[in-house]
């Protein structure tokens, strides 16, 4: 189906979608999860020197091998946003359940060096680097376990499936990390689709423009070497996972890029945009926890 055709049902089903209103109630905002007491890291690690270039790693009790997960954030790729700080709850709750957790931070739109190439060779650069730091933190890396949330549910994507990306990008790695699967929420995995038909909560398409830099790439298709929808299917498992009261990233845009990659789609009744990064939530606990602990078998 072409790109147009698939952008035209978008739009009609996001018009036929339950206003605003019905998107929002019974809900949870950032700022109601983040106003709740947050346990630390065990460490946090540089990978480059830009400020922006650190993971915060997170150790269960004994002395592994662990599996690892790698948490990705979200916030419309914006450096006005919150960072790592959104993804502290279910790290704890991942390192209390016996995982190790790698939580990413990157440069984004607004700091220096973010969004293209900048935010993509720093989530690249982050998850390769978990091979420098493995062996002495007992941390298995033949299973890694990606997970994103809305901007960063795209990222983890992009990440598993960055092995297919043409040498002639910047992007291109020799040697990315493999993963045994990807669990998106949220995830804004078709970045033409979304420009085109979805909400304006993250800025709506400059922000889109800005993250594939747009203004300097004159001439050049700009979501090939960006776009998940745009790329060969990875390796390993993808589970595309939606809230169905989201306002953020409607659900709507779910099924279509799950059904490219013959990833597994779930639309969570009754969730919004934060309740899959709530560790209180039975979104969490019940449907995507279960998930992560078969990838990471």
């Amino acid at each position: 189906m072409k790109r147009g055709v698939i952008a035209a049902i978008l739009a009609l089903m996001t018009a036929c979608a339950p206003p605003s209103e019905a998107f929002a109630a019974e809900t949870i905002s950032f700022s109601d999860l983040l106003a709740r007491p947050r346990a630390a890291a065990d460490a946090r690690i540089a990978y480059g020197p830009a400020p922006q270039q650190f993971g915060e790693l997170w150790l269960p009790a004994g002395q592994g091998p662990f599996p690892v997960v790698v948490l990705i954030h979200g916030g419309c790729w914006q450096a006005d946003l919150p960072g790592t700080e959104l993804m502290d709850y279910l790290a704890a709750d991942l390192r209390d359940r016996g995982y190790a957790v790698w939580n990413l931070e990157y440069r984004r739109i607004g700091h220096p060096g973010g969004a293209w190439p900048g935010t993509f060779k720093d989530i690249a650069t982050g998850l390769d680097h978990l091979r420098t730091i493995a062996r002495p933190r007992g941390l298995d890396l033949s299973r890694v376990v990606l997970l994103g949330h809305s901007a960063g549910g795209h990222l983890v994507s992009w990440a598993a499936a960055r092995s297919g990306l043409s040498k002639d990008t910047p992007l291109w790695t020799a040697d990315p990390l493999p993963v045994s699967g990807v669990v998106s929420l949220a995830g804004i995995n078709d970045l033409e689709a979304f420009r085109a038909t979805g909400p304006d909560r993250c800025g709506g398409p400059q922000t889109i423009d800005d993250l594939v830099s747009v203004a300097t790439r004159a001439g050049q298709d700009v979501y090939a070497d960006t776009s998940p929808a745009r790329l060969a299917t990875p390796k390993g498992e993808v589970s595309v996972i939606s809230g169905e009261l989201d306002p953020i990233v409607p659900p709507v845009f779910g099924p279509p890029f799950a059904a490219r990659w013959s990833a597994t789609e779930l639309t969570i009744k009754g969730a919004g945009h934060f309740e899959l990064i709530d560790p209180t939530s039975s979104a969490w606990r019940d449907e995507i926890v279960p998930l992560i602990a078969d990838m990471a078998k």
